[in-house]
């Protein structure tokens, strides 16, 4: 089977990226090198929601000219964390506007001092529209949350003899608008006998909770003056050789000496250049092969690359250090190929969402996840739907978890929200997801939308131009969104490179009529792949569960249905996954929160983990079910194995 457009396109890869990327500078995750210091934020910085009734109280009385504390009360605020489950003020659970944050830092003195030394302000993630502040300064604006932005504020702080006390305002307005990622719209209550005037609800049109604040970490970083801007690492394999083409971009000084090295897991150089592009070619390199997928999986090499630069005020020089993977990624009408060889994606859905963090990262509730993941026999997910913490990519790479990356475009249901300004604003937010992530070897797919409404001749558009310019920006990846369109009606399915569907069968369509699934699914798959004679990946599907409630025979909401209903989409997978379905993945991983309806109970419960991470009868079906899969792959010619043997990776 010819290989698709995937291989024309990458043939432009370097090229492509040396255009693209290198417009929009770079977006390096800071670290701690020999030329480069980070001071993390984190913790208790001061906090007001602005409750007046336009919401501009804080801009007409400019709270960012002086302490927060001087504006009126605060609370303690977590960062990060979102702000709506942490306070005891009902009104901030659901609020809408602007809410405003407030820290002071006392800086080393050598950076303050040193005029070689570059001075950064990183927010991890600001939800969904944030202005920031330093003493009082304006410094930037960014729109759209869940991904990071940063300024240089070296000019705020190399100011001579003021102190090195510097006071950071971030004003964050989480209102969703047909132009936002997501969208949504504000609704005004008009009826005054039932509203108070000025009533507003906002109206999402996704199923989670519009979670908001300084939900990642916020840092200061610094560089040399002269340093390494960005990075690009793309891989290939010829033979038995490892190749990994590379580009790196500098800023500060257009004079200066690089010395870039490749080194293996044992530290021993491999290859080395001393060129801002080239290739260096691994013979007999270790592949990143996928959790379950090889007795060494996720194989991770090390790019040093090291700057030496000469300035008006002496020499500088720079470091950083980039993990690689060496793969591939590729796609025929019936395969997902890595490596070469067929992937089956056997995974879940997620969704930052646990407890009082609301969507606030956190180290212990990440490291829960991939041990549960590890047990469950998992070797993907989705980020749905939104990028995830560069942090949890970090470790897909360190454990060979396979990511589907998708950005924020969830909830694109009415035509208004197809317009020429929200088009621009999606492919500013590709450019950004890409920018980030493009060097993770976990990532081996963009999702540009989730359940899109792509049956409209507006949406088919607009989808056809953002995966265009997604495929620009990336040509080594494919590209594909997840539809839940009619076969016959979606307009974008036609321009992805994978197909990837959402249903639920038996759930929100003939209720209770689990014998209705297997003749269901099959006719979706056949259809579909029909159609478009592309890989299909059944990306949702799942029922609700409520933990322990039983009923037998199996009931809506009891952990019986959702065991039964998955049994019978196993059933359906099976009869097409050595044909032309290439992945399942379970919705959805753990409970999450949702907006308050009657028809959810406290959220989705759709999880086979609780919110609290623990297990429910479904999770111990789906972990037979993964690890059978997984020793099917790895013990092609033998009798399959489906033993669970703790933490170890193959029977």
């Amino acid at each position: 089977m010819a290989l698709r457009t995937l291989v024309a396109w990458a043939a432009l890869g370097p090229l492509l990226w040396g255009c693209a990327l290198a417009l929009q500078g770079g977006m390096l995750y800071p670290q701690e090198s020999p030329s480069r210091e980070r001071k993390e934020l984190d913790g208790l910085w001061s906090f007001r929601a602005d409750f007046s009734d336009n919401r501009r109280r804080g801009f007409e009385e400019q709270w960012y000219r002086r302490p927060l504390r001087e504006s009126g009360p605060t609370l303690d605020m977590p960062v990060p964390s979102s702000f709506n489950d942490i306070g005891q003020d009902w009104r901030l659970w659901d609020f809408v506007g602007w809410v405003w944050y407030e820290r002071e830092v006392i800086l080393p003195e050598r950076w303050t001092q040193d005029l070689r030394t570059r001075v950064v302000l990183r927010i991890g993630s600001a939800h969904s529209y944030a202005i920031v502040w330093v003493n009082g300064v304006h410094t930037l604006e960014h729109e759209g949350g869940y991904l990071p932005f940063e300024a240089d504020i070296s000019n705020l702080v190399q100011v001579g003899a003021l102190p090195s006390r510097l006071r950071i305002t971030i004003a964050i307005n989480n209102t969703l608008t047909p132009t936002t990622l997501p969208p949504g719209t504000i609704q005004y209550m008009n009826d005054t006998s039932k509203y108070p005037k000025g009533y507003f609800v906002q109206n999402i049109y996704f199923d989670f909770f519009n979670y908001a604040g300084l939900q990642r970490s916020v840092l200061l970083y610094t560089t040399p003056t002269t340093y390494i801007d960005d990075i690009t690492v793309t891989t290939d394999v010829e033979q038995d050789s490892g190749l990994v083409n590379y580009q790196i971009f500098v800023k500060g000084n257009n004079l200066f000496e690089l010395e870039v090295r490749l080194l293996d897991a044992e530290n021993k150089v491999v290859a080395n250049r001393t060129v801002t592009q080239g290739q260096l070619k691994v013979p007999g390199a270790s592949l990143w092969w996928p959790y379950l997928m090889h007795e060494r999986p996720a194989y991770l090499y090390s790019l040093e690359v090291r700057l030496t630069a000469q300035t008006s005020l002496g020499p500088v020089s720079d470091f950083y250090t980039l993990p690689v993977g060496i793969r591939t990624v590729a796609v025929t009408e019936s395969q997902f190929l890595i490596n070469g060889k067929p992937f089956y994606f056997h995974g879940v859905n997620k969704h930052e969402d646990a407890d009082i963090r609301g969507k606030g990262f956190d180290w212990p509730l990440l490291v829960k996840d991939f041990n549960l993941l590890r047990w469950l026999g998992a070797n993907a997910f989705r980020t749905s739907h939104y990028p995830y913490a560069e942090e949890v990519l970090q470790m897909c790479d360190r454990h060979g978890i396979v990511v589907i990356d998708e950005c924020p475009g969830v909830g694109l249901a009415l035509p208004q929200f197809f317009n020429n300004v929200s088009l621009h604003h999606h492919m500013r937010v590709m450019e950004e997801v890409v920018r980030r992530d493009k060097n993770h070897p976990a990532v081996v797919m963009w999702s540009v939308a989730n359940e899109p409404a792509s049956h409209l001749e507006s949406a088919g558009h607009y989808l056809k131009m953002v995966i265009a310019h997604t495929k620009a920006l990336d040509p080594s990846r494919p590209v594909t969104f997840v539809s839940k369109s009619n076969y016959t009606a979606d307009k974008a399915a036609p321009y992805v490179d994978v197909i990837c569907l959402n249903s639920y069968y038996s759930w929100y369509y003939d209720f209770g009529h689990l014998e209705l699934i297997q003749r269901q699914l099959a006719t979706q798959f056949e259809n579909w792949y029909k159609k478009y004679q592309k890989p299909i990946i059944q990306s949702e599907y799942g029922a609700e569960a409520i933990a322990g409630f039983h009923q037998d025979p199996p009931l809506m909401f009891t952990e019986e249905y959702q065991k039964s209903l998955l049994e019978q989409y196993h059933l359906g997978l099976d009869q097409k996954r050595r044909k032309y379905v290439v992945g399942e993945l379970i919705w959805n991983f753990a409970d999450f929160m949702t907006e308050q309806s009657p028809l959810r109970v406290l959220g989705n419960k759709k999880g086979i983990f609780t919110r609290q991470r623990q297990p429910k009868g479904a999770a111990f079906l789906l972990r037979e079910r993964y690890w059978k899969i997984a020793n099917e792959t790895r013990y092609p010619h033998s009798v399959a194995k489906s033993q669970c043997l703790g933490n170890s990776p193959f029977t």
